[in-house]
């Protein structure tokens, strides 16, 4: 379900133990590559459980704006593409201001159809996220790019296979490269590659469509470029941030929950620190269990690319060192600007200091009481949506709406388990 735009406020009134069971949605991250994949192919492409997100929606938009036929059953989470009639070959700036995966659709354009043109991509605002990697490869594969101030206008006759060696893991950047070349003339290899969950997600995929990939899920990633590629049928994988997110509602409350549709290797770097902090966390299948201590104990994180913790879990997990016992301390080593929700932690009456731009101290436990909050971006959201549950008293989270780009039913689903939250009006 996705609340109307209209609902940008969400209150929270603290206090409760959140218990139950529920199920996790499918992955944002890995349902935008894969939509965007559906371009490297004239044939219908069929994505199950897709989550209904806004930036989903954009994706459709954009997609739809290109040419490509596109149908989104919303109850079911079901998209189906079909990209035989694309007609632009341009990521308009209205799309790309509102969400930086619309970058996504450069490397499947330029790889099938010789050209593609983009504004600069938008999204939240969390430092530094330049699309150089992704620009830097195409150029590697033979593609000439001109950069304006409006954007970047990028052309091939044909890509051709090249060894590409990535500054840092991008995901994005990885994303591109990787769709780019599986219609690349000859062979590529990415060096340096991001190894997150969803980068496997899209790989498999693409190896369904018929792209001569290994590595995926590794630093190195060798594809050899085919000259065409078929459609796909594909699942999305469960959303482990999402996940994520509720498990640490859990441990904050005292709580006891079970999460349903989740992956145990995804989950580990959460579920070490969880463990470190005195959560107690049991696995059975696919299902995960968290059980909040009596006392938590300050610990450390460092996010970093995956396997590393998730740096868009970090911000979650700063709530819970607020109510630890001791110094915790988080460094934050993939995004240059995301610690900035510590201002609104702090009106809350959070003991947490900022050291630098990336690195916090955190003093616990604190008395978290109610007041109005600002979600500056979506996990900065999500962590305040934690800290109104175990503050005295009622807590009003402003410009909420980021929050509807990455969770589906944040507030639904919290109420399900026990929480005192509701969309005001």
């Amino acid at each position: 379900m996705v609340v109307t735009t209209a609902a940008q406020t969400i209150v929270v009134r603290g206090g409760n133990r959140l218990v139950g069971r529920v199920s996790i949605d499918g992955a944002k991250n890995a349902a935008l590559p894969a939509m965007a994949a559906a371009l490297l192919t004239e044939e219908e492409c069929i994505l199950e459980n897709v989550p209904v997100l806004e930036d989903v929606l954009v994706m459709v938009e954009l997609l739809r704006w290109l040419g490509a036929d596109v149908e989104f059953d919303q109850q079911n989470h079901r998209v189906r593409i079909c990209a035989a009639g694309i007609r632009e070959f341009e990521a308009p700036e209205h799309l790309v201001a509102r969400m930086r995966a619309s970058f996504l659709v450069t490397g499947p354009l330029l790889a099938r159809f010789g050209r593609a043109r983009s504004s600069p991509p938008g999204g939240c605002q969390l430092g530094t996220r330049p699309v150089d990697v992704d620009l830097r490869g195409f150029r590697k594969m033979g593609a000439t790019i001109e950069e304006r101030d409006d954007g970047y206008d990028m052309r091939a006759s044909r890509l051709r296979g090249a060894e590409i060696y990535m500054d840092y893991p991008s995901n994005t950047g990885t994303y591109n490269v990787l769709m780019a070349a599986t219609l690349a003339q000859g062979s590529t290899t990415i060096v340096n590659a991001a190894a997150e969950p969803e980068i496997v997600n899209l790989g498999a995929i693409l190896s369904d469509m018929g792209a001569r990939i290994s590595g995926v899920g590794t630093p190195k990633i060798r594809v050899q470029g085919v000259d065409r590629l078929r459609g796909y049928r594909a699942s999305i994988l469960p959303d482990r941030l999402e996940a994520g997110t509720l498990a640490i509602g859990a441990a904050i409350t005292r709580g006891e929950v079970v999460l349903d549709h989740v992956s145990e290797p995804d989950m580990l770097p959460l579920t070490y620190k969880l463990r470190e902090a005195g959560a107690e966390v049991w696995w059975s299948e696919h299902s995960m269990l968290v059980r909040g201590p009596e006392r938590l104990v300050a610990t450390e994180i460092q996010a970093l690319p995956f396997p590393g913790f998730p740096t868009d879990l970090q911000a979650a997990f700063a709530v819970l060192m607020t109510q630890a016992h001791g110094r915790s301390r988080i460094f934050e080593r993939v995004f240059s600007d995301r610690l900035r929700y510590a201002d609104e932690l702090r009106k809350m009456g959070a003991q947490i200091t900022v050291v630098g731009k990336q690195e916090a101290l955190i003093d616990g436990p604190s008395r978290l009481r109610g007041a109005e909050v600002r979600a500056l971006d979506i996990r900065s959201g999500a962590c305040l949506v934690l800290a109104g549950l175990v503050a005295e008293g009622e807590t009003r989270i402003v410009d909420a709406h980021h929050l509807r780009r990455g969770y589906e039913d944040i507030v639904g689903k919290f109420r399900a388990l026990g929480a005192d939250i509701a969309y005001e009006g």
